[in-house]
């Protein structure tokens, strides 16, 4: 039934969600775009097709009237005379904040604001909607004008970490297993699975932060196997019973990561469509990683 042309979402008769599961990933996150939804990058294929569909939705089905009002307050004017709503006064609305603008942030593309946050090194600015990003920018910015953010160097993470070194891209050795050579190579965020439960690998230092955050997993090392000033085994942490891990920060986890010349191979999904938490590292040089 959900193939059937046509339309599947209620009041909705001009969008049909059958043309939009035609579409291609990359072709849905880019009209995702165009409809200014935030997020897409994280999202799967049908969760594109209905934001898009209900985004289209609320555009097409909009009255004359909504319209003339939404045109009023992109300009600032209501029916009462011309006076601003207090969301779109142009200026601050933000506290104590007299040099910041969330007027003119709201104007700004989720893209440009993502740059923003991570210009301003805002951590998790990649999975953040347009609100939060306006908020989290505002801040930043007021902070930066009156000296009271915090300091470089204070363990904060930056919002988007990167490819890293190689990109993304698989490493290969003598010792590389059947596992990575029939893995799926992932070298972008924007990369989705060939088909649940697939095989998966990838040295693209972002794409392993977010899948280990989705799961609530925090980097770690296991106590015990450091050597001399280095981690030692790299491990996450995903809330278990595991006492013999210790949390390290990102730029820890990644430094020991790049300079043992490791691969992330996991899984999304298991067959089932269940998320999954499986994941190991390889040393394509050595056996044990």
């Amino acid at each position: 039934m959900s193939d059937k042309p046509g339309n599947q979402t209620p009041n909705t008769p001009d969008v049909s969600e059958t043309e939009l599961r035609r579409m291609k990933v990359d072709e849905l996150r880019q009209e995702a775009r165009n409809e200014n939804i935030e997020g897409t990058s994280g999202m799967r294929k049908e969760e594109l097709v209905k934001e898009v569909a209900n985004a289209r939705s609320h555009v097409d089905g909009r009255s004359k009237d909504e319209e003339a009002a939404s045109g009023r307050e992109e300009t600032g004017t209501t029916r009462d005379g011309g006076k601003n709503k207090p969301n779109d006064r142009p200026g601050n609305q933000t506290p104590n904040t007299p040099d910041v603008s969330e007027t003119e942030l709201r104007r700004m593309k989720v893209d440009e604001l993502r740059q923003e946050a991570k210009d301003e090194k805002i951590p998790g600015a990649s999975g953040m909607r347009k609100e939060e990003l306006v908020k989290e920018v505002a801040n930043a910015r007021s902070h930066g004008d009156d000296g009271g953010g915090q300091d470089e160097g204070d363990g904060s993470e930056e919002g988007d970490l990167g490819a890293g070194p190689e990109g993304g891209k698989i490493r290969y050795g003598d010792a590389s297993s059947k596992s990575l050579k029939y893995s799926q190579e992932v070298t972008s965020t924007e990369d989705e699975p060939e088909r649940e439960g697939r095989s998966l690998a990838t040295t693209h230092h972002e794409v392993i932060r977010q899948w280990a955050e989705e799961r609530g997993g925090v980097p770690a090392t296991v106590e015990g196997t450091e050597h001399d000033d280095h981690l030692g085994v790299l491990r996450f942490d995903f809330g278990g019973d595991d006492s013999n891990l210790r949390h390290v920060s990102w730029e820890e986890w990644f430094n020991t990561f790049d300079l043992r010349r490791l691969n992330f191979i996991y899984q999304e999904q298991r067959t089932d469509g269940s998320q999954s938490n499986f994941f190991r590292l390889e040393n394509p040089e050595r056996e044990d990683a």
